[in-house]
């Protein structure tokens, strides 16, 4: 049976969100990171290069946002287990790539310059069939790999006793992933999916999912704004949530395995 603490009952997340209330939509970076998947320990392989990824992984999943600092050097090492040189070069390589710059004083710090690279600021929206054709097989097997891991994260979640700031949390990062800020939309979805992953109490399966929604990124940012699309993925973000909080395991792992197969149909759709 669930265990899921709270009175919580189906709808309240889209009350919480409607009603636009400061207090039932505190910023979701305010927690961010404990909740960070990709701020997990680098194992074996080459120290800084797997520590240029994760960074870029948070900068490209929008964990650390454009104009948003990272956490303080210290804590970072520590929560990559890295040593402060080797986070130094990784921050400096992605100083020189445009990603991050650094400000001195009492407010100073690293801060994410831009999600993609200086020689990669042109060009436009990418073709989101081209990016399909090119991805091939791998598509398919993203695809079916996200279907289970996140429907499977959602059941977990609902079935944890979630504390007031990871229940605040979801409703936050659930208020924000309706934004149509086409700029912003696809950094602030992204953000649901990993608030849901990470409300599932599994680091391992919050990693799995930070790397699926990586392989997919610009697949899922390509795709075109349809306002129709929009309203039926906010409406699905809101049942998934609306279970969990309830501590509805099986309603939240349909709803989010409905979520990723109409997601799945179009992107497959562009194949064609």
């Amino acid at each position: 049976m669930p265990i899921n603490a709270g009175t919580a009952e189906p709808g309240v997340a889209a009350a919480r969100v409607a009603s636009d209330g400061a207090a039932s939509a505190p910023d979701p970076s305010a927690e961010a990171v404990p909740a960070f998947p990709v701020w997990r320990p680098v194992r074996g392989g080459n120290a800084f290069e797997i520590t240029v990824a994760r960074l870029v992984q948070a900068i490209k999943l929008g964990m650390v946002r454009v104009g948003e600092r990272l956490p303080a050097e210290r804590e970072l090492a520590e929560r990559l287990q890295v040593s402060r040189v080797t986070l130094r070069e990784a921050i400096a390589a992605l100083r020189d790539a445009g990603y991050l710059e650094s400000r001195r004083g009492r407010t100073g710090g690293t801060f994410v310059r831009s999600a993609l690279p200086a020689s990669g600021s042109g060009g436009g929206r990418p073709d989101a069939g081209e990016l399909a054709r090119e991805m091939g097989d791998r598509l398919h097997d993203a695809l079916d790999f996200r279907r289970v891991l996140e429907s499977g994260a959602a059941a977990l979640a609902a079935n944890r006793s979630l504390s007031a700031i990871e229940r605040q949390h979801l409703v936050a990062a659930l208020a924000a992933s309706r934004d149509r800020d086409p700029l912003t939309r696809r950094v602030s979805d992204s953000r649901l999916h990993l608030a849901v992953a990470a409300a599932s109490g599994s680091p391992s399966l919050a990693a799995a999912v930070a790397d699926v929604q990586l392989t997919l990124d610009r697949l899922l940012a390509a795709i075109p704004v349809i306002t129709r699309n929009l309203d039926h993925s906010d409406a699905q973000h809101t049942r998934v949530v609306d279970a969990i909080l309830a501590g509805d395991p099986n309603g939240a792992r349909l709803v989010m395995e409905e979520h990723c197969d109409g997601t799945a149909e179009l992107l497959r759709g562009l194949l064609g």
